[in-house]
């Protein structure tokens, strides 16, 4: 049987050269298409594909939210990161959310093909950029960078959140950073969103046991 394979990724043109190389293949089987991380987690729980490859910069949650959301409901799911993102934040905090492999999408076709094998067969894979720079901070016997508290949120959602957990308003917020009512309106939304959590009060638990606030 063919590798059972689902594209997670927002954009078309990409989907479509994944899916038109995937499908070329005698050895995989394109089986769904997600185009933001809610509907990545929902698809992979409900097909359970040998392999799920996911972009990190998706609406509704992201790449790095729906591994994570994944991982905890599927902990034996095969996730390789295709992505345009090499720095060292997106490449530890996606291993340490549980993604088996990371590749480059500027990377030839032969060797997304053979990260591909690599993961469903249950190995680690990565680019030659992203290895090196693996390969670098071992040797030096450095630590691993800090991971940002709650990666998936931007760094003004992280100041909003913080503020929120302290139990200040909106109207409080917006006086302290200088920005409208609405604007920190449409960013608890996100925050809400991104943390899956139902109202300020949960986020704000959520915060203050991760150090926030």
């Amino acid at each position: 049987m063919p590798l059972q394979v689902l594209i997670a990724d927002d954009h078309p043109m990409f989907r479509k050269g994944l899916r038109t190389l995937l499908n070329s293949l005698p050895e995989t089987a394109v089986v769904g298409e997600a185009t933001n991380g809610a509907a990545a987690v929902e698809m992979a729980l409900a097909l359970r594909p040998d392999v799920i490859l996911m972009d990190l910069q998706m609406p509704e949650g992201g790449g790095l939210a729906a591994i994570r959301r994944l991982v905890q409901a599927w902990p034996e799911a095969r996730i390789l990161v295709v992505t345009l993102f090499e720095d060292d934040e997106s490449v530890f905090t996606a291993l340490k959310v549980g993604a088996r492999g990371y590749v480059l999408k500027d990377a030839e076709e032969g060797e997304i093909a053979r990260a591909l094998q690599a993961v469903a067969q249950g190995e680690a894979i990565f680019s030659p950029t992203i290895a090196a720079r693996l390969m670098d901070y071992f040797a030096a016997g450095r630590a691993l960078p800090q991971v940002a508290t709650f990666p998936d949120l931007t760094e003004r959602e992280r100041e909003i959140l913080a503020r929120i957990a302290r139990g200040r308003s909106n109207a409080e917020i917006a006086d302290e950073l200088v920005i409208s009512l609405k604007t920190v309106r449409n960013h608890a939304s996100n925050i809400f969103n991104k943390l899956q959590v139902a109202d300020r009060t949960q986020a704000a638990i959520r915060a203050r046991e991760a150090g926030l606030g």
